[in-house]
């Protein structure tokens, strides 16, 4: 199998869908949706007139990322079913209102709601909703409105890859063809480490050194708990639980310290039975993944759409072997797992004796639950993820299919050599800067890591972990999620917090790198 000759012009051809994506969204402030589709139309052209790509490849390409883009989006559809469904019932700004009462300080206030609250949003639902819900909670505990949006956005990004019930990590396993068992515990590892980072940035924005000082071993035990929980629902194989688990525990674990331990501090206002009650949708959803990955996975797994695709080859000679596309389990997929939570929850709070979280009138048609509501606002959410997510897949896979992506990591590993591993997380803090997504940024980036690190005899593993953990924390100070956290705070400046969260958020991308590259060097 060939390739155009490996020089500087075919090189930057190569890389130019992914530099149109970067300029338009950078440059340009396009939305994912349009840039994506502009990407996808450079690597068609390029594919088709300098790299020997022909109809009969780019039509398996493009049916190639049906599948692969279902894969993803199935999940994601559903997690947006989810989030409107006990959005609509009041349940988060339930848990919201609940959880600063627990602690009096500034500090720990601070890293229960941007921290441990907004990592299990990021687990249950994620797509800029813990930004959005806790940066207003944060401005009306007294935190400057920009600090209080940086604090959304820091706080949660640790949990990126195995939050959104795992979409970003669904989609690194489908664009590399690894196996999810191979991939979590280094991925889990490096998240941990960036958790305490987050952790660490909140508590330093909250308050300096005093704040530290005073919340630190909190900060320290926390990060522990929540690491070490991630890491083992990750070895479990439940991918899609794993941030949202750890986000419970977090919960649990505060909640039983400040309520048993701290017992000094005056809570009047704070109700664990309210608490609780307000969780119930996320135990339920608890169940049901449990129930369909452990309990009923063979009968749930037994219808799959898939297609068998033949072989294709460039003119030069490149070629793709015939295989399977993505399979995708009709069933026992991880969004048809958020459908049945859904519609139960939703019977739950419409029909049944579920807790009313909302005020029910049927003079008041805004405040009765409507499920007509909560489609309208999931559906309309659909549109730019579906776009975004199908054209850069679809850009993916053409470069892949036509050769170009293997030329780029032949170029980086000819001229990267032994600082690649601390190379490797900024290429994923890249991808999510650029497209505003850790799952994009995996789709895009993935293979070319994989390809890289494979070049240069490097754990693929722990490259692509450090991929995707410097697209969860690149995902912090993308324009695409500043704008949308300060969008609900009034008075926030989206060039102040820009300039904040790129500071932290570049910080923990360098210290991912040098712990990937201290990794490497010892042989772990």
């Amino acid at each position: 199998m060939v390739l155009p000759t490996l020089n500087f012009f075919n090189v930057l051809l190569a890389a130019l869908p992914i530099l149109v994506v970067l300029y338009l969204m950078v440059g340009r402030h396009w939305g994912g949706s349009k840039a994506g589709l502009a990407g996808w139309g450079t690597a068609v052209l390029v594919g088709v007139v300098f790299f020997g790509a022909g109809g009969k490849l780019l039509v398996v390409a493009w049916g190639k990322s049906v599948l692969l883009a279902l894969f993803v989006l199935y999940v994601i559809w559903m997690a947006l079913l989810l989030y409107h469904t006990v959005n609509e019932a009041g349940v988060i700004e339930a848990i919201g209102r609940e959880m600063p009462a627990l602690a009096q300080d500034k500090p720990a206030q601070a890293l229960l709601l941007a921290w441990i609250f907004g990592s299990f949003l990021q687990g249950a639902t994620g797509f800029g909703v813990p930004a959005a819900v806790v940066a207003p909670l944060l401005v009306g505990m007294g935190f400057a409105p920009s600090t209080a949006v940086t604090m959304g956005l820091l706080g949660h990004a640790w949990a990126v890859t195995f939050g959104s019930l795992g979409s970003s990590f669904l989609s690194l396993m489908a664009t590399t063809g690894l196996p999810g068992e191979m991939l979590a515990s280094s991925a889990a590892v490096l998240l941990g480490i960036s958790g305490f980072a987050c952790g660490l940035g909140v508590l330093w924005l909250a308050g300096g050194m005093t704040a530290v000082r005073r919340r630190g071993f909190f900060l320290l035990v926390m990060s522990v708990i929540m690491g070490v929980s991630q890491w083992v629902i990750a070895m479990a194989g439940l991918w899609t639980v794993a941030a949202f688990g750890a986000g419970l525990v977090g919960l649990i674990a505060s909640v039983l310290y400040f309520t048993r331990v701290a017992n000094g501090q005056n809570r009047a206002d704070f109700s664990l039975n309210r608490l609780m009650r307000a969780f119930t949708p996320y135990m339920l959803l608890i169940v049901i993944i449990v129930l369909g990955r452990i309990v009923f996975k063979g009968v749930l797994n037994s219808v799959n759409l898939n297609y068998n695709f033949p072989a294709v080859a460039t003119s030069f000679g490149w070629e793709t072997a015939a295989g399977s596309g993505r399979s995708v389990s009709v069933f026992g997929h991880a969004g048809a797992l958020l459908l049945y939570t859904s519609l139960l929850i939703f019977a739950w709070f419409r029909w049944g004796n579920g807790l009313r979280l909302i005020p029910q009138s049927k003079n008041d048609k805004a405040s009765v639950y409507d499920g007509r509501i909560v489609w309208q606002k999931t559906r309309k959410g659909w549109v730019k993820p579906t776009i975004g997510i199908y054209s850069l897949v679809a850009m993916a896979l053409t470069m892949q299919h036509a050769g170009m992506t293997q030329m780029l990591a032949e170029a980086l590993s000819a001229n990267t050599g032994a600082i690649f591993p601390v190379l490797s997380p900024f290429i994923g803090a890249l991808g999510a800067f650029m497209t505003g997504s850790n799952t994009n940024s995996n789709v895009v980036f993935g293979q070319l890591q994989q390809g890289t690190a494979v070049a240069l005899n490097l754990s693929v593993p722990l490259i692509l972990a450090a991929q995707t953990t410097g697209g969860a924390i690149g995902g912090l100070f993308a324009p695409a999620k500043v704008l949308v956290g300060v969008s609900t705070v009034e008075g926030a400046d989206d060039g102040e917090v820009l300039k904040q969260a790129t500071f932290y958020g570049l910080a923990i991308v360098l210290i991912i790198g040098l712990i990937t590259l201290a990794a490497i060097l010892i042989g772990v």
